[in-house]
């Protein structure tokens, strides 16, 4: 019976080898590649954009390469490189283990060999099937190549950032020399960028670059290819990446960020190709303009040296992209690739929360001293007019003041995990689950958070910020089209309109009033990050969504720029631009709705819509002061009474201290809120 087994499983083992091998790709010309591939880069109207040539370097052999390059790939990438046959058996185990400690993924098991198999042959789908080729086409290629063909063939065609297919092209764009003359730490830098060619670019961030270059000189220590003293000295002697001259003005932004994401879509391909984008040049030049001109006037007396601005369709399709000041001086794509803190935009996502958990526009708050128990210490953030507190007011009045003290109540009340659940279905990654992250301290990208305020813009529909919309040969083969996709509601539409009701109000009457286009309905929020660090507005009308961010690259301290000030203008600039001609458009929005709730955020499998809490049915957990308002209030652009004047955007302000007991006057907050702090 057993012997009976054995064979019925061989033949079984065989067959699926056969039925996986039959549709293998032809490997016959793995060892030849052109030296030149030309991409072309359109705007979504036909325009050419930029021309990307020499993105492949001249084809090193083995021996050509500097072995120095050749440990530092080995102690990073694959330190069995020339034990194994294809496959490491031992490394995948090893990666097993590690990411199980780890409680996530943190290593891979895939050998050179299979990178190789993957990268050149296959697509970037993630299956069974897809790895289970890539497995028989690395034991294929050992046995058809020599360790060091696999290896060179490696090197000459992996992406290592920057639009750059290959060891050459990147050591000319990154140092302008040949990859035959890369000293020990330039060797280090390349090897470092094949884990994130576009995190670790010196290009995008030579700082970033420099301490991923230590870290493989570390690991070519503990392979026994260097001495420690040896790590001192290429540090010593490391000089940064020579800054290229480039052409195309700030339009690099946005096309070094479609570069870096077609591999994503059509894997490795040898051949010209021509991307048609979803950039309206028109308007990239009007978001340049809009950036420099307020950066030039007032940057210097505002100390403020960076800005960034990002515009797209409500739909994610970005239509204006410009990373920084000037690209010839720096390239790290400060819209894309910059993290960071938020302040009061990430509001966003507390109102949401708080709409989301049954309140509206009209219900009620307390602005008051507030302090919460956290860990060993208490937190007591304030607003930004120290002292200064209006007491019972609606929802929408504490967003048009951005006032800290309502934002971290809304959040208890809502609950931190729903916030940081909003906020990562809205597309912002890794939101930890903090009392702090109602006043904005996380990081995210220019990108992310327009991305997350586009939602409103389409109506409560997934949206993922995008800018290729077709890959084609130079030829006329079609290697990629973008579909129309299947449209997924992450917010209902009553949440929407609600939402935009405060938001029309923070333009209209709070502190996006310098945003204002006039007679054009326009929403939108302000932001400014602790110790004027960041300064952002991020708003829309029907037609577009339009971020801005100005500060520092060295996180120094801006003179008192918030969100209203600088970002504001430059939104309200581009904006009045961009919209010139364009037919008015309203922006739906409702003091209160109850019609349109997604029943799944509620808990229950039916498909009643959830009523708004009555004041008897309020929560003992409630922020004190809050009461709900059930009646449904006639749909308007703004509140009908008299708004007083706007005042600057709120830094978030944390006042640490030790422990002690909370106030007992009549404003405590009762046990209960104390009672569900403390389980988050």
């Amino acid at each position: 019976m057993a012997a009976r087994m054995t064979v019925a499983g061989i033949i079984i083992g065989g067959l699926a080898v056969m039925y996986f091998a039959q549709n293998l790709p032809d490997i016959s010309a793995i060892d030849t590649i052109r030296k030149q591939q030309g991409i072309t880069i359109e705007a979504e109207d036909g325009r050419t954009i930029a021309n990307y040539g020499d993105v492949y370097g001249e084809y090193l052999n083995y021996e050509e390469l500097p072995k120095t390059l050749i440990h530092a790939v080995v102690a990073t990438e694959d330190r069995r490189f020339f034990e194994h046959h294809g496959v490491d058996v031992f490394g995948i185990m090893r990666a097993v283990v590690i990411n199980v400690r780890k409680g996530h993924l943190v290593q891979g098991g895939s050998t050179i060999t299979q990178q190789v198999a993957k990268n050149v042959f296959l697509t970037p789908e993630r299956s069974i099937s897809r790895k289970i080729q890539e497995m028989l086409l690395a034991f294929w290629l050992e046995a058809r190549f020599s360790k060091k063909q696999i290896m060179a063939i490696y090197l000459n065609r992996v992406y290592l950032g920057a639009g750059t297919f290959g060891v050459d092209a990147a050591a000319k764009r990154y140092f302008n020399k040949s990859a035959r003359d890369l000293n020990l730490s330039e060797s280090a830098l390349l090897a470092g960028l094949l884990k994130a060619p576009s995190r670790y670019s010196p290009a995008a961030n030579s700082e970033r670059a420099r301490n991923r270059m230590h870290q493989v000189l570390l690991n070519m220590v503990d392979a026994g290819y260097l001495k420690e003293a040896q790590v001192k000295l290429a540090l010593a002697n490391y000089a940064e990446a020579t800054e290229q001259r480039v052409e195309g003005g700030n339009v690099r932004y946005f096309t070094d960020w479609v570069l870096d994401e077609v591999p994503n879509y059509v894997g490795q391909v040898d051949e010209d190709m021509i991307i048609t984008t979803t950039l309206d040049p028109d308007l990239q030049t009007k978001a340049q303009d809009a950036l420099e001109q307020v950066i030039t006037k007032e940057g210097v007396e505002k100390k403020v040296t960076q800005g960034a601005i990002v515009s797209m369709k409500p739909d994610g399709a970005v239509q204006a992209m410009i990373g920084g000041i000037s690209y010839a001086k720096s390239q790290y794509n400060r819209v894309s690739q910059a993290k960071r803190q938020p302040g009061s935009v990430f509001k966003l996502f507390v109102y949401l929360a708080a709409l989301e958990a049954g309140m509206t526009p009209q219900s009620l708050v307390e602005d008051a001293p507030v302090t919460l128990q956290v860990g060993k210490k208490t937190w007591s953030p304030e607003n930004y007019a120290h002292g200064k507190y209006r007491g019972e007011i609606p929802m929408v009045e504490a967003l048009r003041h951005s006032l800290n003290t309502v934002s971290v109540r809304l959040s208890q009340y809502a609950g931190i995990d729903r916030v940081a659940s909003i906020a990562m279905r809205l597309g912002i990654p890794n939101v930890p689950e903090h009392p702090s992250i109602a006043l904005g301290a996380v990081e995210a990208t220019l990108l992310e958070m327009t991305g997350a305020y586009a939602h409103l813009a389409n109506y409560g529909t997934k949206v993922v910020p995008y800018g290729i919309t077709r890959i084609r040969t130079r030829a006329g083969v079609e290697l990629y089209k973008r579909e129309d996709r299947v449209p997924s509601t992450v917010l209902a539409s009553g949440t929407v309109e609600m939402m935009n009701y405060m938001l029309l109000d923070v333009v209209q009457h709070g502190t996006g009033l310098r945003a204002s286009l006039g007679g054009r309905p326009a929403a939108g929020k302000t932001g400014t990050s602790q110790n004027f660090k960041d300064a952002w507005f991020i708003g829309f009308t029907p037609r577009l969504v339009t971020g801005v961010w100005v500060g520092n690259d060295n996180n120094t301290p801006m003179k008192h720029v918030t969100g209203g000030s600088l970002p504001a203008a430059i939104w309200h600039n581009f904006m009045v631009e961009a919209l010139k001609g364009k037919t008015v458009l309203s922006i739906p929005n409702s003091a209160s709705s109850l019609e349109g709730l997604l029943p799944w955020l509620f808990g229950s499998g039916h498909d009643e819509i959830p009523v708004a809490p009555s004041l008897g049915d309020v929560p003992e957990d409630t922020p004190a002061g809050y009461t709900a308002e059930p009646r449904l209030v006639p749909t308007r652009q703004v509140p009908d009474r008299l708004a007083p004047l706007p005042e600057q955007d709120p830094a978030p302000v944390i006042q640490e201290s030790s422990p002690r007991p909370a106030p007992h006057h009549q404003d405590a907050l009762p046990p209960q809120f104390w009672d569900k702090l403390m389980k988050e």
